[in-house]
Formats: C-alpha cells, sequence, structure tokens
C-alpha cells in the first residue's frame, strides 16, 4: 500500500491533542505535513506560536518532515495561507485534515452572538477556508483527500453546546456534498468524530472515562482516510476507546399518502412515520 508516503497533508489544530497525535503519525507513515496551529487558548483567546513549532521539532527529530504554519484558519487569508505553506514548502497539497476548534460552552439561553459566532467561524468556516483553497489543487492534479473534524455533539447533541454541535453537523453536510463534487477527480471527503482525551474533554469527562480514551487511538483511522487506497466516500466515522464505527443516517419505510393528508389523517399513521424497525437507507423522500 503507498498510503500517504510522499503525500503532503495539512492538519489545522495540531500543535496539541489529537492535531498532534495526527501529524505525528502522518509523518511515520511517510507524509509531509504542514502542522496548523494558531496557538490559542481554548476559547480561540490568544495565540502562541511554539504550539505547531513543538511537533515540527518532533517530527524532524524522528526523521520525519513537517513545516509549521500559524496563520488562523478562521479568515479566507489564513485558509489561503495555510495552504501556499504546504506549496511552498513541498510543491503540492494531497489532503486536508480540518481538526481545528474552539469551545464557548452555554446553554442555549446564555448563548451570546459572538460566543455563537466564534465557534462557527473556526470550526465550520475554518474547515471551508482552508478546504477551499486546497481545492483547485486537488481538481488540476485529479487528488486529493479531506478529513473533517465531526463530534457526536453533532450527531447526537450535548447539553450546553449548540453553538459547537451545529458547526459539527455542518461539517458533516459539508463534506457530504465535497464527496459527490470531488468524486470524478479522485477526491474523497470523510468525516470523523473523535471521542478522547484532550483539553477540549478535560472537564466534560470524569477522569476515569478520560483515562480510557487516549488521543492516540483516533490518529489510525486520520492516516487510512488520507491514504490513497481508501474508497469511503461522504462517510462518517466515529472512533474512541479503541473502537471504530460508521455512521449513517437512515429513515423510516413511512406512510404515503395519494392526496394533501388532513392533520387528523396523518396523526393516524404516526406509528409508521416514526417506525425505525426496518430503517431505510438513502435519500428519504428521493
Amino acid at each position: 500500500m503507498a498510503g500517504v508516503e510522499d503525500r503532503v497533508v495539512v492538519v489545522t489544530g495540531a500543535g496539541g491533542g489529537l492535531g498532534r497525535e495526527y501529524s505525528l503519525l502522518l509523518a511515520r507513515e511517510g507524509a509531509q505535513v504542514v502542522v496548523n496551529d494558531l496557538g490559542g487558548a481554548r476559547d480561540g483567546s490568544g495565540s502562541d506560536e511554539t504550539a505547531a513549532d513543538k511537533v515540527v521539532a518532533e517530527i524532524l527529530e524522528a526523521g520525519g518532515r513537517a513545516v509549521a504554519n500559524h496563520d488562523s484558519v478562521a479568515t479566507a487569508e489564513g485558509g489561503a495561507a495555510i495552504v501556499q505553506t504546504a506549496l511552498d514548502a513541498f510543491g503540492r497539497i494531497d489532503g486536508v485534515v480540518a481538526n481545528a476548534g474552539i469551545l464557548r460552552d452555554r446553554t442555549f439561553v446564555k448563548m451570546t452572538d459572538a460566543d455563537w459566532d466564534a465557534v462557527l467561524q473556526v470550526h465550520l468556516y475554518g474547515a471551508y477556508n482552508v478546504i477551499h483553497s486546497a481545492w483547485p489543487h486537488f481538481r488540476e492534479q485529479a487528488h486529493g483527500r479531506v478529513v473533517v473534524a465531526t463530534s457526536t455533539t453533532g450527531l447526537y447533541g450535548n447539553f450546553g453546546q449548540a453553538n459547537y454541535g451545529a458547526a459539527k453537523l455542518g461539517l458533516v453536510g459539508l463534506i457530504n456534498s465535497l464527496a459527490k463534487e470531488g468524486a470524478k477527480y479522485d477526491i474523497k471527503a470523510n468525516a470523523v468524530a473523535p471521542v478522547a482525551a484532550t483539553r477540549m474533554t478535560a472537564d466534560i469527562m470524569t477522569e476515569d472515562v478520560l483515562q480510557k480514551l487516549p488521543p492516540d487511538f483516533v490518529a489510525p483511522l486520520i492516516g487510512y482516510l488520507c491514504g490513497d487506497e481508501v474508497e469511503e466516500n461522504g462517510a462518517t466515522f466515529v472512533a474512541g476507546f479503541g473502537r471504530y464505527h460508521r455512521v449513517e443516517l437512515f429513515h423510516a419505510a413511512g406512510a404515503a399518502f395519494d392526496h394533501t393528508p388532513t392533520v387528523a389523517e396523518l396523526a393516524e399513521q404516526w406509528s409508521s412515520v416514526v417506525d425505525l424497525s426496518a430503517p431505510q437507507p438513502g435519500m428519504g423522500l428521493y
């Protein structure tokens, strides 16, 4: 298998936690890695260039190939600069792992516009900014790999994380469409919901649970999805506790009418509308 050997992969939010593990694994597998991290706090404030630099130093010391980038994913200019770093250092770009993220947890009644906007700007817009800049290169070379970091919060919901959940499920919608647009150019786009002990989850899970969730457990899935041989496209995976599984949308067989039903008629068929005992894959009404 060629895997990621000699491929150039950008990993955003790679100065620590999961992004660091992704970068280290990709480098061990032979990829040339752009380690991007603004070095901000968990809420997105501040910056510290040493975060990305330390990961690059680890990779170089182990005999790998990597360069650091300290631009913010939250702007179009930052996204373009991240991709340009790959082009300047390695002459091409083959993959984007959109991992950068922040947390500003609030119950919805206490959510501010600033907290809402900041989280979507980094997670959803951040992925868009980098992938959008890389996309023309993927098309031109007829090869590209996109992996976005979604979350079980986006897939299933979580108390106090409306902004985070909205951004994370938005990323699933993004890769669903990118998978279709990129298919004929050998561009594969997939999503991973990691469950791991990082600074993002340090005060969300109990210590005994966190001990069972080393972030390096997630990295092999990222490495596989960035590889040349991967066939999955438009898929979402959950990785944690040493387990890996795909998540898919299904729909009920439902109820059908040959006329516009009354509210009462629809209510009479409601058990069929919600019955998922025989789930149907695919596009629902289409």
